[in-house]
């Protein structure tokens, strides 16, 4: 009788369900932790992701299916959320209502970079064709070009492309945390030393009327042109307006704040646990990655040639290296252009010009994205 108790016990742990390819996505976990907590690796995005990962590997059925009357796993009702695209949307509300658009007001010419930075994603939309994949896939996996995550994972769901969820997400948030490792060699072969010396003139001051009417202008004219973007164009502009209409300071916080990182902890997990050795582990994965980084490059060297001919036109008023953070990740990709300028000149202060293009990637990125719905046939 107990050693019957005790072979039914030990049928039942980990060491018994588990297969090898579990315990090489454990050791994939413990590394983005340590990256995460050891290096500071975006560790807001990387604790929860990789733990979500370590979750869903040690004990599969966290993720378990919804099927008849069955519950399914805890980390499928927060994936639920992923896939019918409301966390995401909640994500851009969060990120609005801690964004200044000031310096993209005040340079308008920016939205130029922002969008040159975008050629990334179409550079590898037509790679993951030539890589194989067809229908709605190229579409979500070129999407990580962005170096968005919110982003990528609303777009996969909404194109029905929930079996690269996982690999597409997790791709995107890496790319977003390396950004101080991948960009700087790129922005110093396109840029010479005198380029990125360049001095760039103080942003002339914007109104607060200016700041109020900014959202509901991008919001009318975005969404009447795409319709597809409503989510994330207007919820980003939603919670900028909290932010700056004066009058709603409490909605303000509780966007930029708690629920913020609550939002966070439920896509991180959730995200994470979508990385199951089953669905992770094979030759797809390893094309995503790859085709990330060659988008998330070629929008990075895009967004500086593009800032590049900017200076020649402005005959060298516009520092080439602000051009780099039209990706969408913000404010790693603006803090980026300040830390490469100042390792030229040290009193050159890029990070507010950077700011511009910065912010204009994000509603770039959406566009995009509202774009490939629109051609996809998808509301």
């Amino acid at each position: 009788m107990v050693l019957d108790t005790l072979k039914n016990l030990w049928e039942q742990t980990g060491f018994m369900n588990l297969e090898w390819g579990n315990y090489v996505m454990v050791l994939v976990a413990l590394v983005f932790l340590y990256l995460a907590i050891a290096k500071g690796f975006e560790p807001l995005l990387l604790v929860p992701i990789a733990f979500g990962m370590l979750l869903v590997n040690l004990f599969p059925d966290i993720m378990k299916e919804i099927k008849g009357g069955e519950a399914g796993g805890l980390l499928r009702y927060f994936y639920l959320l992923d896939e019918w695209s409301i966390l995401p949307s909640l994500i851009f509300l969060g990120v609005g209502a801690m964004t200044d658009f000031g310096p993209l007001i005040a340079n308008p010419k920016s939205f130029l970079l922002g969008a040159a930075a975008q050629i990334g994603i179409f550079a590898a939309y037509f790679l993951a064709i030539i890589f194989g994949f067809n229908g709605a896939a190229p579409p979500a996996i070129s999407i990580i070009g962005g170096a968005d995550g919110p982003t990528s994972i609303f777009l996969a769901g909404k194109l029905g492309q929930t079996d690269l969820m996982g690999p597409i997400a997790v791709a995107a948030y890496s790319y977003m945390s390396l950004v101080p490792i991948i960009q700087p060699p790129i922005m110093k072969l396109l840029t010479t030393k005198k380029e990125r010396a360049v001095k760039m003139e103080q942003l002339r001051p914007v109104s607060k009327l200016e700041k109020i009417l900014f959202p509901i202008v991008v919001t009318v004219v975005v969404v009447l042109i795409l319709p597809t973007t409503a989510p994330l164009v207007g919820f980003l502009m939603l919670g900028n307006l909290f932010k700056e209409c004066g009058v709603t300071k409490q909605l303000a916080e509780t966007a930029s704040n708690a629920l913020m990182y609550i939002v966070v902890i439920l896509l991180g997990t959730s995200v994470g646990a979508s990385t199951s050795a089953a669905n992770f582990l094979n030759a797809n994965t390893l094309k995503i990655v790859a085709l990330g980084l060659v988008a998330f490059a070629v929008g990075t060297a895009a967004g500086v040639l593009f800032g590049k001919i900017m200076c020649k036109v402005t005959k060298g008023k516009v520092n080439p290296l602000i051009g780099s953070a039209g990706v969408s990740a913000v404010p790693m990709a603006a803090r980026v252009s300040q830390k490469v300028g100042a390792e030229t000149d040290p009193t050159n202060f890029l990070l507010m010009h950077a700011m511009g293009p910065n912010v204009a990637g994000v509603i770039g990125t959406a566009v995009v994205a509202g774009t490939f719905m629109a051609i996809f046939g998808v509301a």
